[in-house]
């Protein structure tokens, strides 16, 4: 057999190739895709453009961060902090908006 790291030829049943120091068993296994908390992406992205529903899905992908090895957990987390932002400003926007309508139609009575 070859080591499929160096190319050097080295005995069948050998674990561990003697040239290069790579273990024979892991270099044939095919690798696997790593998961990604796609709840944590989209709940960024939604922050941005619907803060309720971008807060939800943040949420949501940082509780679920621990079973995708904590993959996600920053992005989760800034979209929780950019939704909560966002609906602040918007709610201190209509707050202000309600204030100037309520004096301007006192002014005008």
């Amino acid at each position: 057999m070859f080591c499929k790291n160096c190319g050097k030829e080295i005995d069948d049943k050998a674990a561990i190739c003697l040239y290069c120091g790579v273990s024979t068993s892991e270099s044939e296994k095919p690798r696997q895709q790593e998961a990604t908390n796609a709840l944590a992406i989209v709940g960024f992205i939604l922050s941005f453009f619907i803060a309720i529903a971008g807060l939800v899905c943040s949420i949501i992908g940082y509780k679920r961060a621990p079973e995708f090895g904590g993959k996600g957990k920053g992005l989760a987390l800034a979209g929780i902090i950019i939704s909560a932002i966002s609906m602040a400003i918007t709610l201190l926007y209509i707050v202000i908006l309600l204030v100037m309508m309520g004096s301007a139609i006192s002014s005008v009575v």
